[in-house]
This record gives C-alpha cells, structure tokens and sequence, in this order.
C-alpha cells in the first residue's frame, strides 16, 4: 500500500472505534520498535476523559480511508511554566497506511481544531503548537519537520534492565514512609506533585478532572507508592505503577517509576535517591526484574544524575517540537 494519495476522511469518535485504536497503537509501536503496549482499558482511561483542557467529544479525531479506521488524532492544550499556550498535537496512524497521507491529514486536522480553540483565548502570552515524537518514530519525526515543527527539548526513557544488587540510601534525618490510603491523602500526594514541578520546563494539568482520571487509571495502585514525610509535610514521593497486561504481551516483568519528586524545601539532601532506591526494592519485591522512567534531559533539579547513580541507562530518546501559532482574528 505505497506510493499513492488516499481519500481521507475526518469524523469524530465513536464507541466502536475503541478497539481498533488499542490495535492501531500497539501496531505502531510494534513497527517502531517501541517497547510499550497499552490495553483498552488503559487507552479509554486517558483518552476517553474529559480533563479541563480536552474534551474528547470535539477534540478527539478518527481518519477513515473508505470507512476504514486508518488512524486517530486528538488535541489539548496548557499553558507552559516558561510563558506560553501550547496546543498540542497527537495522533496515531495505522502502519499499513504509512506514506500515504494519513498522518499528514491527522496533524492538519488537529492544527484547524486547534486554531478554533486559540481564537478563544486572549492574546497576553506566546502561542505554539506543540508535539512529541520518540526517535524511533522516524516517520513522525519527518512530517513534524516537514511541517515547520522544530525541536525544543529532549528527553530520555531510562531503563534499570536488572533489580539485582539495588543500593537504598537512608532517608535524610527526620523523614520517615507512610502510605496514604484515602482519597484525601491521594490529593495532597496529587498537590505536592504539583508544587514541585512548578519549576520544570513544560505544561501541566493539575486539575480535578486530572486528578480524578489519574485515580481511575487501572494501574493506579497506592500499596506501590514511596511516600517521604516529614511531620505532617510530604516531603517527596515515587508514584510507581505495574501494568500487568503490558507486560503480559511483551512477556516480561518491567515496573514504572511513573512520577519521582522532591518538593523544595528538602531538596539537594539526597531524599530522592533514598527515594528511588526503596521503590525499585519494592518492585522487585512484587516480583519485577526491570525498571523504567521517563525524564527531561535538562531536568533543573539534577534528576538524570540521580537515576544514573540508581542504575538506569539511557533506553530511548524523544523530542518536544514547538512552532509557532498565528490566530486570526
């Protein structure tokens, strides 16, 4: 199926599309050489809730070649802790329909729906379209290009391929681990994470509705959670996760440290080595034999140190692309 145009149509979501987008993605990552895999749970999870900023029901995007599912694109949009509205750009095509425009037709359909929503906002900060491509996407890495999309920021999947020999610092004098075990404690686990990204490059969305979606995850298990506190204070944390299907279908036994860190106030003491330490021995104690986690790789608090330190390599990189936005008015 190469070396011609397609007729490519738009349409929005509609419930039956579900599992053809699980198998389109995972398809895709297959192709890529992209060691995930996601479940339908897992993609309706994300995919399928509304958050402040994403509404699936107008910003989420099928493109169909004679009815066809032959990808799926979707938007969202933040403002970004450097000054700017990014509007965001995302999207699967479906590998057999590859250079043939599918793509191609995702991305300008998601640039008409995001001007639509820039139009709204007031004029006060810097626009851009944002979007995020590993590097073993070369496909999606070209069309970005192509697109005047140019890289901004890169970052790093990091991989500990074993558990064996895990060091676990002490934790820093007056700390101790608790878990939390209540809704209530989960929002304040979900406000200190919060507060101490404030001052990493990008955009966050730390709304209720996020909150809300990141508590239905089905790999949102707390009994995973390193909690540092110190009195009444949380101190830092790893939110860890196991997906158990992925690795299932990948026939391995990898966990997640899904989101590390360390709020101001106790930074530069070595909390979150401590910190990474217990959790990849609490994976291994849940019977995993791998470890991974994303990062930027000018993380302003020294975190690819830390991980290094820790045991984790450089497993894939991937790039952040802006370019810039005009609104007519």
């Amino acid at each position: 199926m190469t070396g011609t145009r397609l007729e490519i149509s738009m349409r929005p979501y509609r419930d039956a599309d579900l599992p053809e987008f699980v198998r389109i993605v995972n398809d895709a990552n297959a192709a890529d050489g992209v060691d995930e895999r996601t479940s339908q749970a897992g993609l309706a999870s994300w995919l399928l809730s509304a958050r402040a900023n994403y509404h699936p029901a107008v910003d989420l995007a099928v493109a169909t070649v004679d009815g066809q599912v032959a990808g799926y694109g979707w938007v969202d949009w933040v403002q970004t802790t450097d000054g700017k509205r990014e509007y965001r750009t995302r999207g699967h095509g479906d590998p057999p329909w590859r250079r043939q425009g599918v793509g191609s037709a995702i991305l300008a359909h998601n640039e008409a729906r995001l001007l639509e929503i820039a139009a709204e906002h007031p004029d006060d900060l810097p626009r851009v379209y944002g979007a995020f491509a590993p590097a073993l996407r070369v496909g999606a890495v070209a069309m970005l290009l192509a697109a005047e999309y140019r890289p901004v920021r890169y970052f790093f999947d990091m991989l500990r391929p074993t558990l064996d020999e895990v060091e676990v610092p002490a934790l820093p004098e007056g700390m101790e681990l608790r878990p939390v075990a209540d809704v209530e404690g989960y929002r304040r686990l979900f406000a200190a994470d919060a507060e101490a990204f404030m001052d990493h490059w990008g955009g966050f969305d730390y709304s209720e509705a996020t909150f809300q979606q990141w508590l239905g995850e089905p790999t949102f298990d707390p009994s995973l959670f390193v909690i540092a506190w110190e009195g009444d204070e949380i101190a830092g944390a790893v939110i860890n996760s196991i997906d158990a299907e992925e690795n299932e279908a990948l026939d391995r036994r990898r966990g997640l440290l899904e989101g590390v860190f360390v709020r101001r106030p106790w930074r530069r003491r070595g909390l979150a080595a401590a910190l990474v330490g217990r959790s990849l021995e609490l994976l291994r104690e849940r019977g995993m034999t791998s470890a991974w986690l994303g990062v930027d790789a000018d993380n302003p608090t020294g975190a690819l140190g830390v991980y290094e330190r820790a045991g984790f390599e450089i497993h894939r990189r991937g790039s952040a692309y802006h370019k810039p936005m005009e609104v007519a008015r």
